[in-house]
């Protein structure tokens, strides 16, 4: 997230500091988790075109309408010889990018290749979905459509998985989930708030987003403007279920620190994989297959 980080080292340790000895761990008041809500029953109206069929797998494309009456563009993989119903993983993209940026594509063929169907969706204003060219800025700028667009994406997965629902083919027991910087963020979220999930695997994300507001992290105003779509307000609603976090230890976009105390934050089990990379030469060639090891002991239950 590139306009995410924007403040200083010093800045982020200050407000850290002093949120630290002088909030605590108080909780947000507000009911964050209920604003997902949604009418399930809602029609999906979607649509399914095959786009390409080979000897290794099928895909599709699709749309479907999500909450807000928004229409979300994605593609499904499905690998040819998987035993039906296959296990599913949401894969998602970052900032700025789609559905088939490069690592994203190469997430996909890692995951099709171990045996996985592979859901991926544009988030709001991405790839197919790009209407407005409004700079991402919780800051300054368009931070309300900013905040609204991370929102908007957490109920287009939960809708993704009302999709999957309607899949013989897929296993809607087995739904995992990798996201991946941006889409690591909103998919903490969602997988706090989407029980559905039962295998999340959050990479170069973090938490505390107010720390980024440096003289203003500790105001109410601030921590309410966040509360919905802040990780640190739901990381923990994700246990039982088994949670994997790989990050970069030089991160230059997201801190390291946020990403240390998103893990604290979280319950048991638990685990974090530190890469001595910054965030955009994070190896995905290794990322990739702990990713595909977390979802094989803990999705598919079995060893790798």
């Amino acid at each position: 997230m590139k306009k995410v980080a924007c403040y200083s080292l010093c800045g982020l340790l200050l407000a850290f500091i002093i949120y630290h000895f002088i909030a605590g761990s108080r909780e947000v008041c507000l009911p964050v988790s209920k604003y997902y809500n949604y009418d399930h029953d809602l029609p999906l109206l979607d649509s399914v075109r095959q786009i390409k069929d080979t000897t290794d797998y099928d895909l599709y494309y699709l749309t479907y309408r999500s909450a807000h009456n928004q229409w979300v563009t994605g593609l499904l993989s499905e690998p040819e010889n998987a035993k039906r119903p296959m296990p599913v993983v949401i894969l998602m993209h970052g900032l700025g990018d789609s559905k088939t940026v490069d690592y994203i594509e190469a997430g996909n063929k890692y995951l099709l290749d171990a045996g996985y169907a592979v859901l991926r969706i544009d988030i709001c204003n991405h790839g197919d979905r790009h209407k407005y060219d409004y700079d991402f800025d919780l800051i300054n700028g368009y931070r309300y459509w900013t905040r609204d667009m991370v929102a908007q994406t957490v109920f287009d997965l939960r809708r993704a998985v009302d999709f999957i629902e309607t899949r013989k083919e897929l296993n809607a027991d087995k739904i995992g989930y990798m996201g991946i910087s941006l889409g690591g963020i909103i998919g903490t979220v969602f997988c706090g708030v989407d029980q559905r999930i039962k295998v999340p695997v959050i990479v170069l994300a973090g938490g505390q987003l107010n720390l980024m507001f440096g003289k203003k992290a500790l105001s109410k105003e601030t921590r309410d403007f966040l509360s919905f779509i802040d990780p640190i307000n739901y990381v923990r609603a994700i246990s039982p279920r088994p949670l994997l976090m790989i990050n970069a230890s030089h991160d230059d976009v997201v801190p390291p620190v946020t990403s240390k105390l998103l893990y604290k934050k979280a319950k048991q089990p638990k685990k974090i994989i530190w890469y001595p990379a910054r965030h955009h030469t994070l190896p995905i060639d290794k990322a990739y297959p702990d990713g595909i090891r977390w979802f094989d002991k803990y999705l598919r239950n079995e060893e790798r």
